[in-house]
């Protein structure tokens, strides 16, 4: 059986445990033995180690920012449905989300909307991190460390889409993968970490 590889923690390179340097950006490795947590150097040049998120971490996180979420569309939108009135009424919520009118599609829609900007644009911000995320300081990187493009962080987002679909094994993987990811984080070429 082969030895198991590791990280380069600076480009996320997979690298023979005994490698001294990374062969993509040459970067020395300290201990790559499949025990150790990789090393990332932070602003000042001090290297330190890197705690992955795990799964039920990112499940409060992911509460809290549905929860934030939810309260923040229902004060905005509320009272624009029930003034511009079509349909079933938004007081009778299943009936209104079944109804299949273009008023409760436009705001499924709406709503998935709001969820994509508020992921996307939070993991792709000075932050990194959604308020749910911050609030537990976490922040999402990509695999080198290094602070998400919008257009990496929407492929995060949508990536969930695909975590979902196996029947909620994607997210589930956060809980016991070597770096901590979930399908959509391996998709997006993500980590998820918590801030020192």
């Amino acid at each position: 059986m082969s030895a198991k590889l590791s990280h380069c923690p600076k480009c996320g390179t997979e690298v023979a445990p005994d490698a001294k340097n990374c062969t993509t950006c040459g970067e020395p490795l300290a201990d790559n033995s499949a025990n150790a947590t990789p090393l990332r150097s932070d602003a000042a040049g001090v290297r330190r180690r890197v705690a992955y998120a795990g799964f039920w971490l990112r499940a409060v996180a992911y509460t809290l920012d549905s929860f934030i979420l939810s309260i923040t569309l229902s004060v905005i939108l509320r009272p624009i449905l029930e003034s511009n009135h079509v349909g079933p009424s938004v007081r009778d919520v299943w009936a209104f989300y079944t109804s299949y009118t273009r008023q409760s599609v436009g705001f499924v829609l709406l709503i998935q909307l709001a969820d994509w900007l508020y992921s996307a644009g939070l993991e792709s911000s000075a932050w990194q991190a959604t308020l749910g995320k911050r609030m537990l300081s976490l922040q999402v990187t990509d695999l080198a460390g290094r602070r998400l493009t919008f257009a990496r962080a929407t492929g995060r987002h949508f990536g969930k889409y695909v975590s979902s679909l196996s029947l909620f094994l994607g997210f589930l993987m956060a809980g016991f993968t070597e770096r901590k990811q979930a399908m959509h984080d391996v998709i997006a070429g993500c980590l998820v970490v918590r801030k020192a």
